[in-house]
């Protein structure tokens, strides 16, 4: 969804222009053998809900996860938290990178930042899809009997990021603040996914209508902007 195409975009940006498109394309794709790949081994990804270890928790903690109320103190760790841990962790640690990189660049910092290769943009976007599609994968489990209606379903979301990825990437690397925004949001969805992996549930409607509020302030503030800069010549 949306979580994939910014981070995508993020990361595509950092290649060379010419290099950008392709990068979206194959990397999509890339994407698209991920999850079908995920779907073919249903059998494996439901055994990463089975607990793997425990860990003790104060009990001022219990009544924030239920989980751990029902177990007497105890967070059970599962495959799949370790997954949401690794994910979230890599989402805020890249997220941050990016923004110090954009405001030493912003101030007139030299930068000396090797260009991210091709093959490590794709490697990147395709362990974070697996991580951001884990949910509806494991949801899709429960519809063991139709997993090529899933699969087309994977085959038409895909081509309907490739079809939006191009714009939005293009919008985001043309406005800094959006981009500084689209950033902000990963470190927001790397926060959600820590927190998911210590089975603490955060609604995702919130942390859309967050983006959604947050995008539309900004929208509102580009729009002033360009009014402003266009006064001078009207008056003229």
């Amino acid at each position: 969804g949306i979580d994939n195409i910014v981070f995508l975009s993020i990361l595509v940006d950092r290649l060379p222009p010419e290099k950008r498109r392709t990068g979206r394309i194959f990397g999509l794709g890339l994407a698209m053998v991920t999850r079908l790949m995920l779907l073919a081994t249903i059998t494996w990804i439901m055994g990463l809900t089975a607990v793997l270890f425990s860990i003790p928790v104060a009990p001022a903690f219990w009544k924030m996860v239920p989980q751990v109320a029902e177990h007497h103190g105890v967070l059970g760790i599962t495959g799949k938290g370790l997954i949401l841990l690794v994910g979230g962790f890599f989402l805020i640690w890249k997220s941050t990178k990016e923004i110090h990189h954009n405001l030493e660049e912003s101030e007139g910092a030299k930068v000396s930042i090797k260009a991210t290769s091709f093959v490590a943009v794709l490697i990147q976007i395709a362990l974070i899809d697996i991580i951001f599609s884990l949910d509806s994968v494991i949801t899709a489990a429960g519809m063991a009997d139709h997993l090529s209606v899933m699969a087309l379903a994977v085959v038409i979301s895909v081509a309907i990021m490739m079809i939006a990825a191009g714009p939005i990437s293009d919008f985001v690397s043309r406005h800094p603040s959006v981009k500084m925004l689209a950033l902000s949001f990963l470190i927001l969805i790397g926060t959600a996914l820590i927190a998911e992996g210590f089975h603490f549930e955060i609604p995702k409607g919130y942390i859309y209508f967050a983006m959604a509020f947050s995008l539309g302030v900004e929208l509102l503030n580009l729009r002033t902007r360009a009014k402003l800069s266009n006064a001078p010549a009207a008056e003229i």
